[in-house]
């Protein structure tokens, strides 16, 4: 997700660690160019919020509570003030527990994620804000937390439809990675037995060198990462093998994936490829980012 600017949504039970790996992800994000630095503090300075920093140096970490209105996430009032979304530009939009957020609140999400941008409109004005967030959401499996954990789940079949039904299809087709986040278990928690994992510096260098690789390949085309693909540049950069073409046609069917859907595993599948330093995507790129479409069937149907 970081590699590629891609919005990513975490599902588990409470405690598994969705916050804490959200709040985390900022340390493994490339750092800002000088002209993101300037676009990010005119947005902040709009807003009332530099206060005596100056300059802004660090992304933004976006993080509204889910009682947040329209106006307070997208931006409004008399005088157009932007919201969240837009002081979330070229940072991460947070979004905890997201069947907690009003439905209203969050259809609005859908223009800015699609167009990168928001327009608040006035009798008298009508302003543009760029709203170029990566998003990151959370939210548990059902109302009591535990279906399909290790723990007995006290849901009905309907409770936990309703519950998932708070987030639309097209929403959820926005999000390109979907993560299951199992309950972290004793051994785990206590360390032992348990090989620890690599460092966010480690992350990070991966995560700058194929953002370096984005860079190149989109060069002067004024995209800067691989979630930003068109359509005409993902069938140019995301060209498929016979197997990769038949792997991706079966899982088209067998899910029911939309063409919007079909667009980000090809774009997660460019990440991937990235990752790996391979020019070319293979099928093994192709199944892991379809995988990652696969919560679309174990609670959506």
């Amino acid at each position: 997700a970081s590699a590629g600017g891609h919005n990513i949504l975490l599902i588990g039970p409470p405690g598994s660690g969705k916050t804490m790996l959200a709040k985390r992800l900022p340390t493994i994000l490339p750092p800002l160019e000088f002209e993101e630095s300037l676009e990010i503090t005119k947005i902040h300075s709009v807003a009332g919020l530099t206060g005596k920093t100056g300059l802004i140096t660090e992304r933004p970490f976006k993080n509204p509570h889910h009682t947040v209105s329209q106006a307070g996430l997208i931006g409004g009032g008399s005088i157009p003030r932007p919201g969240e979304v837009s002081l979330a530009h070229l940072g991460v939009l947070f979004l905890d527990e997201l069947p907690e957020f009003d439905r209203g609140v969050l259809e609005v999400l859908r223009q800015p994620m699609e167009d990168k941008e928001v327009t608040i409109s006035r009798a008298a004005t009508s302003l543009t804000f760029p709203a170029s967030f990566m998003l990151v959401a959370s939210m548990n499996p059902c109302p009591c937390g535990y279906f399909g954990s290790t723990r007995e789940c006290k849901c009905s079949p309907l409770q936990i439809q309703r519950y998932v039904g708070k987030i639309s299809g097209p929403l959820l087709d926005r999000i390109d990675i979907h993560i299951d986040v199992p309950a972290v278990n004793f051994k785990e928690l206590r360390g032992k037995g348990v090989p620890v994992g690599d460092s966010s510096e480690l992350i990070r260098a991966r995560v700058i060198n194929a953002r370096e690789i984005q860079l190149e390949r989109f060069s002067g085309d004024g995209v800067f990462s691989n979630s930003a693909m068109s359509p005409t540049q993902i069938r140019r950069f995301c060209a498929l093998d016979a197997d990769s073409e038949n792997l991706l046609e079966r899982a088209m069917l067998r899910q029911g994936l939309s063409a919007r859907a079909h667009d980000r595993i090809l774009k997660v599948a460019r990440t991937i490829a990235d990752l790996d330093q391979s020019e070319t995507l293979k099928s093994n790129h192709i199944s892991e980012a379809i995988n990652y479409r696969s919560l679309d069937r174990t609670y959506w149907t």
